[in-house]
Parts: C-alpha cells; structure tokens; sequence
C-alpha cells in the first residue's frame, strides 16, 4: 500500500513547478496530504461529489477530482481556483497518484509473488496466471543467490543490493530473515555459469570493500521456466548449509560443485553412524587431536606427498610419518595408502555432518 508520505511529496512537487496548491483527502474526509489551509471545503460538499457520477467537478470556488484504484474511489483530490490551469494541474496530479497507486500494488504484488513462488504456495495455473498479470516473463534463465552477512550490516547490505540490482526488472530482491537475502537473476540466452560465479564475485568484494562486511553466497542452479525458481531456490539453501560444514573456508557455494558434500548430506543419520561403527567402532575421527587433524587435512591438500606436507608444515619427513603412524595405530587406517586416505577424509566429513545435525537439532 503506498504511503502518505509519497503522496505528499508528490504534490510538494507538483506545487513546486506549478504554483498550484493540492489537498488530498480520503473518503471519511481524512487529509491525507497539502499544499495549504484544510478550511476550503466542507465535509457534505465532498460527500456530494463523491456520491456523484462526475470524476470532476467545481464547488465552492476549488476544482474536485476522483483519484481510483482499478475503478473504485480511494481519494478526493481538490486544486485552489477554478481557471484552466488549476483544472489541467488537477488532472495532471491525479495521474501522477494513480500511477503512483498502480505501481506500487505492483512492487508488493510482486514482493508476495516471489515469495509465495520460492516456498512452493502457488498452484501450477496460480503461478502462470499472476505471473502475466505482473508482467513478469515466465520463460526466462534464472537461478536464486542466497547472501548472508551479519544481522546488524543487513540493512546496509539489502540497500546495495538494490542499488546493483534494483534497476534491472527481472532481477528481484528480497529478505528471508534478519540476516539472509535472496537476489533471483535474471540471464540473457547466452549467459550461463560463468556470469553468475562472476556475480558472486562481485558481491562478495563489493560488500568487503564498501561496508566491511563479511559475506557467503550460495547459488542453485540455471533453471529457465518460472515454477522452476523454488528448484533454485531450494539448491542454494542446500548449499549454503553444506558450505558450513564441509567448507567452512569458501564464502561463495555453488550448488552444483559441492561435490561429496552434497552427497553426504542427504544421507540419513542413522546410516550415518552405521558406517562410522563400521569403520572405527568406538573409536570416533572426532577426538583426534589438533595437530593431528591439521597434519591429516595438510596431507590430503598436498594429494599425499609426504615431502610437500612436511615443508609445508615446517616440520621433519620422520615427524610426520611419525603421526600417520600414529593415527594408523588410533584408526587402522594408513592414509599413505589411497583408498585408507579415501575412507577417513570421507568419514571426518560424515562426522562432521553427524555433528551439525545435532547441533542445529538441539538449537
């Protein structure tokens, strides 16, 4: 619903250019915005000419105007004098405020449109249908970022993104919650993966370098029909929360390079702590020690070399086989060997999995 406020400095403007003064009022007789005095016209006189079939009318030396909304009265506009410039300024400002109407029903038309669309709570027939009424194309690429930053940087953070994005029609932007925001891009025929890494990237610096501001996106994939953007929307999310507990060190997340991530996180818990029993028993990769763990994820960085990981770890080539004999003897497993290698980092990662569940369970 527009605000007063806009109306008012609508008609600021007008007065500005024109030199003509404007009172709008709603139809209990309320003034909803002016330009001078309210002490020009009398409540029966603007029940008359409301109750009238005249969209204009001159009473009491002003210039009346039927301001609608699809047809129907919302307000009363009334211009000082009676020539014909008063009347063509009237008319000219009761377009402007129609326009003004239409196009803000559509904003927050469309707002609850997108959102209804990305949470699945529009019938298939729903979709096509107020799509064409919001002139929204329904057969165009698209795919769903998913940002998040701080809570507090979030207003700033949803001001730029209007600011990149807001001009542009078939771009839309809007928030989850106190600390999420979801852009649906827009791409040409030609435009693919690429341009939204790009994307991506842009965002994450522009926050980092205009608002200081720490950012991971999450992307889903092209999709290129309008009931398919929940699709997208739903793929984002799911990277999003395997980015932080798998790859806790990236800050954009595709969804469709998340590797065994991905997979990982669709299994089952309880098929979860079957194979962590069946690997380890008791034993569980969680209660390796620090120094441990780096030396394991430094070993796997390095593809297993042995000589790489200890120069990079500033430590001897015997320290180091050292503690991959020592986990051989926690674990039964020599991460030397590929497919014992394999098998712990796909468990640590399962451990890990196991972990956020639980966590986000309790929470």
């Amino acid at each position: 619903m527009i605000t007063y406020q806009v109306i008012q400095t609508s008609i600021d403007e007008l007065k500005a250019i024109t030199k003509v003064d404007f009172i709008v009022r709603d139809l209990s007789g309320y003034v909803v915005a002016s330009t001078m005095d309210d002490e020009i016209m009398d409540g029966k006189a603007l029940e008359s000419f409301a109750a009238s079939p005249a969209d204009s009318q001159v009473i009491q030396g002003n210039h009346l105007f039927k301001i609608k909304d699809q047809g129907e009265i919302c307000f009363i506009l009334i211009t000082r004098g009676i020539d014909d410039n008063a009347f063509m300024m009237g008319k000219i400002a009761v377009s402007q405020i129609q326009n003004l109407l239409i196009a803000y029903k559509e904003k927050y038309d469309r707002n609850s449109f997108y959102q209804n669309l990305l949470l699945d709570n529009l019938l298939f027939v729903d979709i096509y249908n107020r799509a064409k009424k919001l002139h929204i194309p329904t057969k165009m690429k698209r795919a769903v970022f998913l940002i998040e930053m701080k809570k507090e940087q979030a207003d700033s953070g949803m001001e730029m993104m209007k600011s990149l994005f807001g001009v542009q029609s078939n771009d839309f932007i809007t928030a989850v919650d106190e600390k999420n925001m979801i852009l649906i891009k827009s791409l040409d025929e030609k435009e693919g993966y690429e341009e939204l890494d790009h994307t991506a990237k842009m965002l994450v610096d522009v926050m980092n370098t205009e608002m200081m501001a720490k950012v991971r996106i999450a992307y889903g994939t092209i999709v290129t029909e309008i009931r398919e953007v929940s699709k997208s929307y739903k793929e984002a999310v799911m990277a999003m929360d395997v980015g932080k507990i798998f790859y806790v060190e990236k800050d954009i997340l595709p969804y469709n390079m998340l590797g065994i991530g991905r997979l990982i996180y669709q299994l089952p818990i309880h098929l979860c702590e079957i194979f962590i029993q069946e690997i380890f028993g008791k034993y569980i990769p969680e209660d390796l020690d620090e120094e441990l763990l780096t030396t394991v994820n430094k070993f796997f960085e390095n593809n297993l070399n042995v000589s790489e990981t200890s120069r990079q770890l500033y430590i001897h080539r015997n320290t180091l086989v050292y503690r991959i004999e020592k986990l051989e003897k926690y674990t039964g497993l020599d991460i030397r060997l590929f497919e014992d290698a394999l098998t712990l980092k796909i468990a640590l990662m399962v451990v890990n999995y196991m972990n956020y569940q639980k966590e986000t369970s309790s929470s």
